[in-house]
C-alpha cells in the first residue's frame, strides 16, 4: 500500500495562507492522479483539488478555485496545496489522496471512491 505522509495543518487568521504538503516515496510508480479532500466538523468529506502526476492538469471545487494551487515537486516526491485568503469556511481537516490510471474512466478527479490511497489528514483551522 502507498503511505501517504501529510503536513503543514496549523491554525491561521481570515485572510492568511498555508501551504498542506503530502509525500510518498514515488508517486509516479502508482498514482495518476492526487486529490485533495476536506471534512469539516459534522459534516461529510467534500472534494477540494486534484491534479494528474504527469500532464500538468489541474481541478478544482468551487468553493477553492482562485485560492488554492495544486502543484508538485517530483524530485520530492512532494505534492502540496497553497491555500490563500482562508476563510473560516475553510476549516477541516486536509486529506491527501493517490488513484491509480484504471479508476479515472471519465477523467473525473472529485469522487472519494476513484482515490484507492489516503493520507492521514492534517488539521486546518481559519480563526481569529
Amino acid at each position: 500500500q502507498l503511505q501517504l505522509v501529510e503536513s503543514g495543518g496549523a491554525l491561521v487568521q481570515p485572510g492568511g495562507s498555508l501551504r498542506l504538503s503530502c509525500t510518498a516515496s514515488d508517486f509516479g510508480m502508482v498514482a495518476y492522479a492526487i486529490g485533495w479532500f476536506r471534512q469539516a466538523p459534522g459534516k461529510d468529506r467534500e472534494f477540494v483539488a486534484a491534479a494528474r502526476w504527469i500532464g500538468g492538469f489541474t481541478y478544482y471545487a468551487d468553493s477553492v478555485r482562485g485560492r488554492f494551487t495544486v502543484s508538485r515537486d517530483d524530485a520530492k516526491n512532494t505534492v502540496s496545496l497553497q491555500m490563500s485568503s482562508l476563510k473560516s469556511d475553510d476549516t477541516a481537516v486536509y486529506f491527501c489522496a493517490a488513484g491509480e490510471e484504471g479508476s479515472f474512466y471519465d477523467d473525473n478527479y472529485s469522487r472519494q471512491s476513484e482515490y484507492a490511497y489516503w493520507g492521514q489528514g492534517t488539521q486546518v483551522t481559519v480563526s481569529s
